[in-house]
Parts: structure tokens; sequence; C-alpha cells
């Protein structure tokens, strides 16, 4: 808008195109208008405005005063006025500033007006000699004013209520982010700056909160203190699934590399740690801001505006190595990114989801919420406006949703008149994303039961693929692993000097807050004679031939025993109670053979590995039931010498 001020201004005193003459010849208006134009460019609204008012009152007719008057309202933040000038405007000369409808138009726009935003942006596609790139965002403008009028038409179901008073204040809340079981929310909080930093005072700045979910409702919010808050501005942060990890934005650090960048924590024995700059890969001397963390903490979208985008701003990833540190960000694409203003993303746990604010695409004016859904690992399609009233001609931004899939946050100014606060609200169904289910629980020595700190793989039986990789806390042992439903997963959990654990299970039901699925998990130490249940391992209905699932869990025998070289083991298979004994102990042993065999294969040496089949003769449960038929039929890891 500046810069089509300024064209105005120089061609206006004529030092565009050579000298012209005014609209009038009212010298007194004349030299009030050249006043309020100095005032402008000043950025004293107040005073300009008078001094216009002044020009017109002399001279209704005035042309120009009108039209930099509309902008002198627009600047102040005042449309609907500018609005009735850019209309006197128009309405004494339409030809003069041909412009003026397509400003007219942008600002009706941000008014909700959309039906006569239409109309005037129509009016200016139909005028000569204007410009194109002016043209060509006119014809964007209507179709998304094309979309509101339909929109709003068609409403999209939305009731969300206030999240009350120990969450919201008479302060600014915004940016809520949550761990997978809905147990804890972080989010940012404008406050006044304490009158004892210098550098800030009569300012206000964003620290960051939170709240924890008991006995039925949220808990008054706290400071999260130091080392997170300092004097500066923390904010629009994210939590991994498990509320182990955070990212969050700090601007005008010492130790960052642009203007704002992106800092690491991690909760620790009960505290956040020391928050870590992200790194060069991911900060630049541009800006980095408005972070989301997949459930896993192993991948960060955020938003930039550094070079190779496509946009003013655009959405980034970047993944988590080995090493601790950050892959180099892969921008997400055209399907997301738009020539405008895209960020604010957020990624559901079921990491096929993104959610993100846009003035790109078509919608109802300003910043609008979308939805894009993951097509493959590199492609995202068209995103999808969530629709009205939950977008409206103002701005929207910060969206979340639960892992469960049908509740989402976020955070407004025009619903409850008191500032920013954060709401919640039932999602409708074709914006929900894939419900996600979550297990939580403890890890610990099974004869010391001291807690452990060990490694997570949860990985898709059917693609064979890696969905989640986690670990338990240091301190406690305690983890949460966000699963998605429907779905059959191994579960794998290791740690150095201990046999690994193996679970099978198939999600069909999330699991909440309120009904949590616990599960503690012992972990043996590598001595002779334990063992451990290969849960994982699968063979075709009376058959010794292998699944191709069951390579999965006999990868992970693989590298187990690759990494421990003295460790002799055998494989022992058993079966039910159903045939004659004779039949199991021939099928069993043929079983464990042939997963003998497979980590031959895969270069354990034969000699480190024993097999044998005991039948249906030394069951763990009962055969009376198909649940206890179905723990009876396994095949086992047991440790022979170390």
């Amino acid at each position: 808008m500046r810069l089509f001020l300024l064209i105005l201004l120089l061609l206006i005193s004529g030092l565009m195109h050579g000298q012209r003459e005014y609209t009038t010849d009212n010298k007194r208006a004349i030299s009030h208008f050249e006043t309020a134009r100095q005032y402008y460019v000043l950025r004293d609204y107040a005073r300009a405005e008078t001094t216009l008012m002044k020009a017109i009152v002399l001279e209704p007719e005035f042309i120009e005063a009108w039209l930099i008057l509309a902008q002198v309202y627009t600047d102040a933040g005042k449309l609907e006025a500018s609005t009735d000038a850019y209309t006197k405007a128009i309405e004494l000369d339409s030809i003069f500033f041909p412009n003026a409808l397509y400003f007219l138009g942008l600002n009706e726009m941000e008014l909700g007006w959309y039906k006569d935003a239409r109309h005037h942006l129509q009016r200016f596609l139909d005028m000569d000699n204007t410009r194109e790139n002016l043209r060509e965002s006119a014809r964007e403008k209507i179709i998304s004013c094309d979309f509101a009028i339909h929109a709003m038409a068609n409403p999209v179901p939305f009731e969300p209520e206030n999240l009350g008073p120990n969450i919201n204040s008479e302060h600014d809340e915004y940016w809520p982010s949550l761990s997978a079981d809905e147990s804890i929310m972080v989010f940012t909080m404008l406050l006044p700056v304490d009158a004892r930093n210098p550098v800030t005072r009569g300012n206000r700045q964003e620290d960051l909160y939170y709240s924890r979910y008991e006995d039925g409702t949220w808990q008054p919010a706290q400071n999260a203190g130091k080392p997170l808050n300092t004097y500066d501005n923390e904010g629009a942060q994210s939590i991994s699934g498990n509320g182990r990890f955070m990212v969050f934005t700090a601007c005008g650090r010492e130790d960052g590399d642009g203007l704002c960048d992106l800092y690491f924590s991690v909760w620790e024995n009960g505290s956040w740690s020391i928050p870590v700059n992200m790194g060069p890969a991911i900060n630049s001397k541009h800006s980095e801001k408005q972070p989301s963390l997949s459930a896993d903490g192993r991948v960060v979208y955020f938003t930039s505006d550094r070079p190779g985008g496509i946009g003013k701003y655009d959405i980034w990833m970047s993944s988590r190595l080995n090493d601790g540190n950050w892959s180099l960000p892969v921008n997400l694409g055209a399907n997301i990114n738009s020539r405008e203003f895209d960020q604010s993303p957020f990624i559901h746990p079921d990491n096929k989801t993104m959610y993100f604010s846009s003035t790109g695409w078509p919608g109802m004016g300003g910043f609008d919420i979308y939805i894009s859904r993951r097509i493959n690992d590199s492609t995202w399609d068209k995103p999808a406006n969530l629709g009205y009233p939950i977008n409206t001609h103002h701005h929207e931004e910060g969206l979340i949703v639960n892992a469960r899939a049908d509740m989402a946050y976020f955070s407004s100014d025009r619903l409850s008149g008191k500032g920013r606060d954060i709401f919640s609200f039932a999602l409708y169904e074709d914006a929900q994303p894939n419900r996600v289910s979550y297990m939580k629980g403890r890890v610990f020595d099974s004869q010391t039961k001291r807690p452990l700190e060990a490694h997570f793989e949860l990985i898709d039986l059917g693609s064979r693929k890696k969905v989640i990789e986690s670990s338990s806390e240091p301190g406690n042992g305690e983890f949460l692993v966000v699963i998605p439903v429907d779905a059959d997963y191994a579960l794998n959990v290791s740690r150095p000097a201990y046999l690994f654990h193996s679970e099978n299970f198939a999600f069909d039901k999330v699991y909440s807050r309120t009904e949590p699925f616990l599960k503690d998990i012992a972990l043996n130490p590598i001595d002779i004679g334990e063992r451990i249940i290969l849960r994982n391992v699968f063979y075709k209905t009376d058959s010794f031939a292998l699944d191709i699932k069951s390579m999965v869990e006999l990868d992970k025998v693989v590298s187990f025993m690759q990494a421990t070289p003295s460790l002799v083991v055998e494989i022992g298979g058993h079966t039910d109670n159903t045939g004659s004994r004779e039949h199991n102990l021939w099928l069993s042993g043929k079983r464990a053979g042939e997963v003998a065999a497979y980590l031959v294969a895969q270069g354990i040496m034969q000699e480190r590995i024993e097999f044998r089949g005991y039948g249906m003769d030394v069951p763990v449960t009962t055969n009376e039931t198909e649940e206890g038929r179905a723990q009876n039929r396994r095949t086992e890891l047991k440790v022979l010498a170390r």
C-alpha cells in the first residue's frame, strides 16, 4: 500500500510525467493538502486526517485529497472510513485513478463485504491501462470472494468454548500445544514487562506458560520459568507427543543467527534443559519461527522467509539426524506454499495431516486456516479451506488438533472481546485427521526394579516401515509412545546389556486421558537362562513357513546378536495342545529351525544358534481358552552363553 501511495504522491506533486494541475484551483485547499502530505510521511495520521478534511471542506471535489485521506484511514486501521473516502473519489471520477477500485475492493474484503468487493474488483478489471500485477491479484481476490460467499451460505459446524480462567487471563494467550495424552498444554502469554528490566520497560513480552489436566479440569497455568523464559520474547512453541521435547521461537538473542531463531529444550529429571539454538542447518540470517514438532520429536516444520522459497514466508521441514544434529531444511513445495504468506504449521500426530495458515489460497481474506494431507513422503495434496465460520475476514492462525482427532484448539480475539483467549471446539468430520492413540508406562530392570532409559521402535507390520522412534525418560523410565490406530504393529524396546522386549498388537481403539493404555515393561539383563518371547514371529497356519511380517522381528534379533558378538542363544518353538504331541513336537522344531536358518542367512554364525521344538510340553498359560492357546503358540529366544 505504501508503494501505491508513494507513486500517487509523486504523480500529484508533478514529479512524474511532467508538471500537472490539481483537480482544484483553490490555493488554500492545495496548501492544506500539501501540509497533510508531510504529516502523512511522518506517520502523524491524526494531523494528516484533520488537515485533509480542511482541504475537503474548502473543496469537496478535491479528488487527490479524498484518495490520500483513504490511505491515511487505511494505515490508521479505520477501514470503513477508508472505504467511504475511496468511494467518494471514485464517484467524482473513476478514471482519474483506476487503481482506487482495486484498493476499495481490498478494503471491502477485509471488512467481509464480499459482494461489494467482487463488484468493485470486477469494475477494476473492466478498466483499461491498469497494471498487470494488480489485475492478476484482482482475479485471485474475485475467486476468494466467490469462495467466501459460498462458504457463508454453507457454514460448517463450529461451537467454540473458552478454556476458562485457569488458562485464560486478562492478558493475551495464544499458540497452544498439547501432549498426545492431552495431559499437558503449553502456550504463549503476552505480559507487561517487569519494570526492573530497563531494556524492555514500558513494553510487553512473550513468555511460555503451561497447565496440567488433573481431576477433570485444567489446573491454573504456571510460568515455565527459567531457563525457558528470559527478559526476551519466547513463544510460538511446540511440544512432542510425549511432552519431553520442546521447540520455540526466540528473537534478537545474542547467540541467534537471524532476526528470529528456533531453540530446542528437553525435559530431563523434572525440569527443562537450557535451550539450545538449533544451529545453522535450520536457523539462517533470516527469520525462522512458528515450529511444529512431529509426535516423536524427530521432525520439525517451521516458517521462514529464507531464500529458495516460493512466497513471502514458506513452510519448511527438517529431520533430526542420528548424531543429534538437524538436516538441511526442505521446502514443502507448491501444494502447500503460495506466493504470499504461508505459516503457523501444525503436523498432527498421525504424521499425515497438516493444518496451516495462509493469505495466498482462496479464502475469506487475511489469514485463513487450511488442511492438507500427505500423499507420500515428499508430496502433499492441495490445501482445503476449513470453511466459515472457523475462518472469517479476520486473521485466523495457530490451530492444533488433539491426537484423538475430534477436538481442535485455537486462539482468537473475536469471540470473547477481552483480548486473545484459547478456545476448543469439536472439529467436524471432513476436517479431521487420522485417529491416533498412545501407550504410556515405564521401563524397569526386571530384577532390581530400577527405572531404565530404553529405546523404542514402533513398526507397521504391513509395510515393515518404522512409524515411531522414541525413548523412555532417563530419570524415571517413563514413556509415552504415539500409535496410529487401525493397523498391526511390532513394538521393540531395547537397551544395551539387556534382552530386548517385543510386543505385538493391533490398535483399533483410541485411548484418552480418562482411559489411558498403560503398559509397564520389564527388561531382562543378558544372563544365562534368561529368555524373551519373540511376539512378532508369525507362521502360516499349521505350517513352519515364516510369514513375511516376521522379518521385522528377526532383523531385530540379527542386530541384537551383532551388537553382542559373544552371545549364544537357543531358538525354542512352542505350540498349543491342538493336535497330537508328536505332530506338535515336529512342527515346533521345524519352526524353530526356520528362524535359526534365517539368522544364519543374515550372517550370524551357525555355532552361535541352537534350536529346539518343545511342542505343547511347556505352556505359559492355560490351553482351555483361545486367548491362552494363542499365548502358548510362541517362539522364544533363550541365552545359553554370553
